[in-house]
């Protein structure tokens, strides 16, 4: 039999969504009605869903598919409204890290087993996201995770052909850009309000970050320490500014510039390369997965997910829709449309992202991915995380105090979880 979450009733989730501010417009939105399939999508996927939807031989004697556009920075607290309103749609777009909160609540119907090969051909740490307490609950859509775009030009006059994949390596080839790059300037941007490059790190030092089935902190643990302090090291050995992206008047001109050579991100940020650099300057960026201590590293996967809502009213046609949006054609064809990386991996090769040498190694840190512990409160805890470790780099606290600080905010905010998981077990 399979295991389930913890699950909040609805009434129990109204009265925790009372205090949220939520935006009239949306809330008097009702998404089922006249017995339609309704579909809630959100930014370019939702824009594109139309157009794909005409290449999949939806049968003329099936529900209508109505498309609801959400914009993403709503889109989080729709859903939540949505479930305590019992206003889901049928069918809807769902960032991978929300599944693990909307599985909890009840909100989604876990895949079922005649679905369930719609999970083959995929990254299998992005199919581990989406499966909790041994269930799988959406199918993965389109993928992303975050690596390093780097000067290829600044590389190569240090003496590399990309950066070295291991942690020594690495930080050897930063300080020798960073003498390329000339006074004033640095190696890397790791902006102080962005927790996703610690994560990298310590997912590719193997650390887990929570024990005990999620209930609480495990930031102490040696492996997040030595993430931590190779960090911090970052910063102390000036190869990064001790900045914020709020300090940084513009990404791609300080880039082009040379005021940092590398930088995270994911591969909406090609687009946006060849956009705003100048023609001078296509040939002199380039790729590569992330560093890890020994060999290539770790990343979150990342990227957005099919579900079909709990008690909707079309069932078989919801998971029939599901199943034609995710086949061969309707992938490629997505792709083409909307620029997102496919989750099915033959497609990649079909629509020739295995061989582009900026596309292919997102193909390599997916591989390497590692999924992020998931809980509900993830989010909040690796934002308190990142509060401790700016104020680490800042000289407020050591590696041991400020891994010791994280693990008290983390168990204070899984206070409920544990309680709930007690519960459950004296049940």
């Amino acid at each position: 039999m399979r295991g389930r979450p913890m699950e909040v009733t609805r009434r129990q989730m109204t009265g925790a969504l009372a205090a949220l501010p939520l935006l009239p417009a949306l809330a008097a939105c009702s998404a089922r009605g006249d017995g339609a399939l309704t579909v809630w999508a959100m930014g370019n996927e939702a824009a594109s869903l139309p157009e794909l939807l005409k290449v999949i031989g939806w049968p003329a004697n099936a529900p209508a598919i109505e498309v609801q556009p959400l914009p993403w920075t709503a889109a989080h607290e729709k859903l939540l409204t949505g479930f305590a309103g019992g206003s889901l749609p049928t069918v809807g777009q769902v960032g991978n890290s929300w599944i693990a909160e909307l599985a909890a609540i009840g909100a989604i119907a876990p895949v079922p087993d005649r679905a369930l090969g719609m999970l083959d051909d995929q990254f299998a740490a992005v199919v581990d996201t989406n499966r909790i307490g041994g269930v799988a609950w959406a199918i993965p859509w389109y993928v992303d995770t975050r690596l390093q775009f780097y000067r290829k030009d600044l590389f190569t006059r240090a003496g590399y052909d990309a950066p070295p994949a291991d942690w020594a390596g690495w930080k050897t080839a930063l300080h020798k850009v960073k003498r390329q790059a000339g006074a004033g300037n640095y190696a890397l941007l790791y902006p102080l309000n962005e927790y996703e490059q610690l994560t990298t790190l310590a997912l590719s030092a193997g650390a887990r970050m929570l024990r005990d089935d999620g209930a609480r902190g495990a930031f102490s643990d040696p492996e997040f320490k030595a993430a931590l302090a190779f960090y911090k090291s970052l910063f102390d050995e000036g190869l990064a500014p001790v900045a914020s992206m709020a300090q940084i008047s513009n990404v791609w001109d300080e880039f082009a510039k040379g005021y940092f050579s590398l930088f995270l991100s994911g591969p909406w940020t090609i687009g946006d390369l060849n956009s705003r650099l100048a023609p001078d300057m296509q040939n002199h960026w380039a790729t590569a997965p992330n560093p890890g201590p020994d060999s290539i590293g770790s990343a979150a996967p990342g990227g957005s997910s099919l579900v079909v809502f709990a008690g909707n009213d079309h069932g078989d046609a919801a998971w029939d829709l599901v199943s034609r949006l995710m086949a061969p054609a309707a992938q490629l064809k997505f792709q083409q449309i909307t620029g997102d990386l496919p989750a099915r991996r033959s497609v990649w090769a079909k629509a020739g992202l295995a061989g582009d040498p900026i596309v292919a190694p997102f193909a390599t840190q997916l591989d390497h991915a590692t999924p992020l512990p998931k809980v509900p409160e993830w989010e909040r805890i690796v934002t308190e995380m990142q509060i401790v470790a700016e104020r680490m780099v800042r000289g407020q606290y050591s590696v041991d105090e400020a891994a010791k600080e994280i693990d008290v905010r983390a168990d204070r905010l899984l206070e409920k979880r544990r309680w709930m998981l007690e519960k459950g077990r004296t049940r």
